[in-house]
């Protein structure tokens, strides 16, 4: 049996800096059109922060998306196969 990575895209050796993952979102806010409100971004990352899906406290075992990145995007939904772990702000 091929021991397999708990990470989707990659194995444990691959390593994103925090501060590599804060430019990413620091692009992103550049399109705020293109991006939730705070609020609901940071509902979004309480919802991946208690997920046991999250991996090296930054990816999505689920799609291999750094959740910081994903959470930002208004048309990104979260891709838990049982069902969006995020609640939708009014």
């Amino acid at each position: 049996m091929q021991n397999r990575s708990p990470c989707k895209g990659c194995s444990a050796d691959v390593h994103v800096t925090p501060d590599q993952i804060d430019r990413m979102v620091d692009k992103l806010a550049r399109f705020p059109d293109a991006c939730v409100e705070d609020r609901e971004y940071e509902s979004r990352l309480a919802a991946c922060a208690a997920c046991s899906s999250l991996r090296y406290g930054t990816t999505c075992s689920h799609c291999g998306c750094f959740v910081r990145v994903r959470a930002k995007l208004r048309s990104n939904t979260c891709p838990s196969p049982g069902g969006s772990r995020w609640i939708a702000e009014a």
